[in-house]
């Protein structure tokens, strides 16, 4: 799995202190601390422009990361904090945590779905709804899944596949817990769901009731 982790750059800051981070800025840099895992804390810089690319993105706060520093090890990490200016809301230091193959972390895990070409629902016409591409887990950080398997070999149209359809991988838990989320289902085609309304407001024309009309007076 570590070479599909992204890689996160810095670069050892020379110097600690509000001085040092203050030169770092004016470089063009984020200043920032990794600490944890049993080492001692590194005082670390990283790009503005590509940490704010990677901040763009979404769910930073909740990724894993391959941190790579010359002179260093490689080291796994997660962000547990990111302080940012009070007016221009651009980040100004960052707080990486080392973490341990035996840590636990939640990240976001994407669903991949198999057997499409034989999926009976689909063979019948129907339309695969994707509510959730990717799930929320709890694993170990020495053995994040690729991806969470969905089997449509068995599904038919109307069928919902929800988190406990599915076999997780060993040690890896939904964050929400809680309740029995939907993932996808399999939806009858919008045409033949439009034409089963129709046929249900269609009245045949021998059933239109007739009115008879009164002959005119004096005829």
């Amino acid at each position: 799995m570590a070479d599909k982790i992204p890689d996160l750059h810095a670069e050892v800051r020379a110097g600690t202190g509000k001085g040092a981070a203050r030169q770092a800025r004016r470089d063009g840099k984020v200043p920032g601390i990794v600490y944890g895992g049993g080492n001692d804390p590194l005082a670390i810089n990283i790009d503005f422009n590509k940490l704010l690319t990677r901040l763009r993105k979404g769910r930073f706060m909740s990724t894993l990361f391959n941190l790579k520093v010359e002179g260093h090890d490689d080291v796994r990490v997660i962000c547990r904090g990111i302080q940012r200016h009070v007016v221009k809301d651009l980040p100004s230091h960052i707080d990486l945590m080392r973490l341990k193959r035996t840590s636990r972390v939640d990240i976001f895990i994407p669903v991949a779905f198999v057997n499409e070409d034989t999926c009976p629902g689909l063979k019948a016409g129907g339309v695969l709804t994707v509510v959730r591409n990717e799930v929320e887990m709890n694993v170990l950080a020495g053995d994040i899944p690729d991806q969470l398997v969905v089997d449509l070999a068995s599904v038919s149209i109307g069928d919902t596949i929800n988190i406990s359809d599915i076999t997780l991988p060993e040690g890896a838990t939904p964050v929400i817990s809680d309740r029995d989320f939907v993932i996808a289902n399999v939806t009858a085609p919008r045409a033949l769901t439009a034409d089963d309304g129709d046929d249900d407001d269609t009245v045949d024309a021998d059933e239109v009731p007739t009115t008879e009309m009164g002959a005119p007076d004096g005829e």
